[in-house]
């Protein structure tokens, strides 16, 4: 590897020294032809290992030429293996599709060693190390033998099938690579997600099948599936989400991003103490985003920070305007996974409070279940630090997650915000209702307040009333308002008995 190190840092040297001959050279014709063609032979280097060919070469060049051409000759063939399993890597996978162009027929298969990374995490590298060999040496060992394997990068490798695989032969190999493997006396079991690619419908040039393969395991991560297939309209989707991503820092500079703020009922009183601050984006060119999908897309593109940021700016900013009209009230905004992963959020936050001038009692964060289960023991202790300033703290859609009733007891939260989805059917359904109960009185004797959000009806309100719930968030008591409008309707919401 460092001999491939130092052949590639002097290519990389000479290929500069190339640009600048160019520039030196520009007013001679011939010396910039020859240049401009030997820049473009060097590039095509990363696809195919080829002697340099290029007829004539001028005098003064000679000794650069012939340099260039011994270095290519001593990349050694391994440059397009992979050194752990001795699998194809990307380049090699790249090298090879391309040779075998055009390719009509067959299957591209992408396959993804769910949350391998807890495997390092739990055993330590050598221990992953040794899973991906021998994962390499299952898939050498199929008896569906495909015409190429390739480690793509940590936890993805790539196959590719001359023949158009049916989804029972798919089903088939999954199962077969994830027998639980035995690592040093430990047996270790993998889920696998896999995407496909049918290249009699989809065939392209090698970039544009890698994509698309690589589009069909995203829809699988996405879909929690199995397996997933690559279709026609997924490019167009994927064209949607990079214009998302490209567009959302200047739709938050812009004011195309805005925040309404939705108020919440307190049963005992019947007044407004607490409004949800909830994003919305109006594109000028792709109309309404729901923040359920730009807000996933910022997280995978790494600019969640700046959009959380963004968010706590705009709401604190907003809580000290209500305050100097004489608003009094808590807003809740929500903050993400990758927030929690931050070991300086509950200092921004700090400094944040106090640039505003606020009380910490004005600002509660509400953390989804599934964000807080991720990694329970470092979101609980972010959230205790929180929660140490004097800031509110919810867990917000609780129920439609993973965590169940037993992990409530360890969270250092103020408040439990139950899904709507547990609404569904509630009048009619007497199951639904009882663990809709049994959920309220467990967290209340647990010390937590309770809110239901989604209430849309009457009927719906006075059952939750009678459950003894706290708060209660929905359509029927108010809809999500712009700042301005919420000002409007503060008498009434504030006052009301």
């Amino acid at each position: 590897m460092f001999e491939i190190g130092l052949v590639v840092a002097s290519l990389i040297l000479l290929i500069f020294s190339l640009y600048i001959l160019q520039a030196k050279y520009r007013s001679q014709r011939s010396q910039q032809k020859f240049l401009a063609q030997l820049c473009l032979q060097l590039e095509q280097q990363k696809i195919e290992r080829q002697a340099l060919d290029l007829g004539t070469v001028p005098q003064e060049f000679a000794p650069l030429y012939h340099t260039l051409d011994e270095l290519l000759k001593a990349l050694p063939a391994s440059a397009g293996k992979d050194k752990l399993t001795g699998l194809v890597n990307r380049v090699g996978l790249k090298r090879a599709l391309t040779s075998m162009m055009p390719l009509t027929q067959g299957t591209l298969v992408l396959i993804d060693i769910y949350r391998f990374r807890y495997v390092n995490d739990l055993f330590g590298f050598v221990f992953g190390d040794i899973l991906l060999k021998q994962f390499a040496e299952r898939l050498n060992s199929l008896s569906l033998s495909p015409r190429l394997i390739a480690r793509l990068n940590g936890d993805e490798f790539c196959l590719y099938y001359e023949q158009a695989l049916t989804e029972e032969q798919l089903i088939h190999l999954r199962g077969r690579l994830q027998v639980p493997f035995s690592i040093k006396n430990t047996p270790v079991s993998v889920k696998l997600q896999i995407g496909c690619v049918h290249l009699q419908e989809h065939h392209a040039d090698t970039s544009q099948m890698l994509r698309r393969v690589d589009l069909a395991l995203k829809k699988a991560r996405h879909s929690r599936s199995a397996i997933a297939y690559y279709a026609e309209n997924d490019d167009i989707q994927q064209l949607r989400e990079l214009r998302i991503i490209d567009s959302l820092p200047k739709g938050l500079q812009r004011n195309q991003v805005y925040m309404v703020y939705q108020a919440k009922q307190d049963i005992a009183t019947g007044r407004c103490f607490q409004v949800e601050a909830l994003m919305r984006w109006e594109h000028d060119e792709l109309g309404v985003i729901s923040p359920g999908e730009f807000i996933p897309l910022a997280e995978y593109a790494g600019m969640i920070d700046l959009v959380s940021q963004w968010a706590l700016d705009q709401v604190l900013a907003q809580q000290a305007k209500w305050r100097a009209a004489g608003i009094q009230l808590c807003v809740a905004v929500n903050l993400s996974t990758r927030d929690l992963d931050s070991e300086t959020l509950p200092q921004e936050i700090a400094a944040r409070l106090a640039h505003y001038k606020l009380p910490p009692e004005s600002l509660m964060i509400e953390i989804t279940e599934s964000t807080l289960m991720a990694d329970l023991t470092k979101a609980v202790e972010t959230l205790d630090k929180i929660r140490a300033l004097g800031v509110r703290l919810a867990i917000d859609d609780f129920g439609t997650g993973h965590s169940s009733l037993a992990y409530l007891k360890h969270l250092p939260v103020n408040e439990v915000k139950i899904d709507k989805a547990f609404l569904k059917d509630l009048e009619q359904d007497k199951p639904s209702e009882y663990i809709l109960e049994a959920s309220i009185n467990i967290a209340k004797k647990l010390g937590y307040e309770v809110t239901v959000e989604g209430i849309e009806t009457p009927e719906i309100r006075e059952i939750l009333v009678d459950m003894g719930v706290d708060t209660l968030q929905g359509m029927y008591y108010a809809k999500p308002m712009r700042a301005a409008e919420l000002e409007m309707n503060w008498a009434r919401l504030h006052n009301a008995m």
